[in-house]
């Protein structure tokens, strides 16, 4: 008799579906270490804001620096295409749902120009703040020498997914060992979910690698091609790469958790399973500070064939201080983010966000259910 083969599926986690331990011994939160290093590059807190055009602008990622984190701009977004993109912005914010997608692969018909390039860049550094931008593997090898030149401090090469070897038409494409030869800042490169696709990239020299396939608010990848792993399992995946990775080169690559972070819980669960940073997207896009008027749109959401996003509400309701260090008066961890990390790493007993990484994580599907009867009784009525 043949035994049929049958393709085998593991489980994967999200948030909402672990939890973390508390440690043996506690510390106060104000004796914890929070700090990230990139390159060369030192930031006081491991929160980043994520390269969309409806979360940062220069002036965006100079009020995040200031904030003691770092902000990413997109540079072949509108602030690429257009001398001054307000008029745009306002067009996308009056939109109506069905109408706004429309507008937003019009907008991006206009365009790269070289000169806002460089434009970006220089406003970033006159403002005094670390200035880093993203492109996509397709263009990096054209724009990556004018984005040096102009004075950028950390590159980021972005797209759904990344992989160190990619075969394609054309007769080379990008090759991260030859790019590392042209540039000489520190390249952070993403998005990646598991184990061997993120060693490889690592072994090419990138300076930090984003974790995450399709979970951010606005993305809809997951939906309209089926490719993702949830959050909790990826960064964990990924963190096992950079941990053997350095046991084997002495190396240490930081990995950075990148999308569907809400909450204060969601932030600290992504250190415990491996994170060196988060980066965000949606919390970022309804600040005062962003540029998207209380919207917020992925980065594939303009394609003009595929569109893999779509544009959310996410109203003006904080600001980047009030984000990430209140006061606070929410009861559901959307606002000081960085004190919830500081007291969730107090309670697990870790003074920095390595021994943070150690600390035990279980399996809990009704963590954010089991004795909150009443919440919920009161948010329904």
């Amino acid at each position: 008799m043949t035994v049929p083969q049958f393709k085998q599926l593991r489980r994967a986690y999200g948030f909402d579906e672990v939890a973390i331990v508390p440690g043996e011994f506690t510390i106060n939160p104000e004796l914890v270490e929070l700090g990230l290093d990139i390159g060369q590059h030192h930031f006081a807190i491991p929160f980043l804001a994520s390269a969309m055009d409806a979360v940062v602008d220069p002036q965006f990622a100079i009020e995040m620096h200031r904030a003691g984190g770092l902000a990413v701009v997109n540079l072949e977004g509108v602030w690429t295409r257009y001398d001054d993109p307000a008029g745009m912005l306002q067009e996308v914010a009056a939109a109506s749902r069905d109408e706004a997608t429309t507008i937003l692969q019009q907008a991006y018909q206009a365009p790269i120009r070289d000169d806002l390039i460089a434009r970006r860049v220089k406003e970033i550094k006159a403002g005094g703040a670390v200035a880093a931008v993203s492109l996509t593997p397709m263009y990096t090898k054209r724009w990556a020498p004018i984005v040096q030149e102009a004075g950028a401090d950390i590159l980021v090469v972005q797209s759904t997914v990344t992989t160190a070897r990619h075969e394609s038409n054309s007769a080379e494409g990008l090759r991260f060992d030859k790019l590392f030869k042209n540039i000489s800042i520190p390249v952070v490169v993403g998005n990646t979910v598991g184990f061997n696709a993120t060693l490889e990239i690592m072994r090419t020299g990138v300076a930090a690698v984003l974790v995450g396939v399709g979970p951010g608010a606005a993305c809809t990848s997951r939906e309209v091609l089926g490719i993702g792993v949830p959050q909790v399992t990826a960064t964990i995946e990924c963190a096992a790469a950079r941990d053997y990775y350095f046991r084997e080169t002495g190396r240490y690559v930081p990995i950075i958790t990148d999308g569907g972070i809400r909450t204060g819980g969601d932030v600290c669960k992504c250190f415990v399973a491996g994170a060196d940073g988060v980066m965000m997207g949606s919390p970022f896009a309804a600040t005062t500070e962003a540029p998207g008027r209380g919207y917020h749109w992925g980065m594939a959401t303009p394609h003009a064939n595929l569109p893999r996003g779509t544009r959310v509400t996410v109203g003006v309701n904080t600001t980047i201080t009030k984000l990430l260090y209140g006061p606070t008066s929410r009861t559901d961890g959307t606002e000081n983010l960085v004190g919830a990390l500081r007291t969730a790493m107090g309670m697990c007993g870790a003074h920095t966000i390595r021994e943070f990484q150690q600390a035990e994580m279980v399996v809990a599907p009704a963590i954010k259910t089991e004795g909150k009867i009443y919440q919920f009784a009161q948010a329904h009525s």
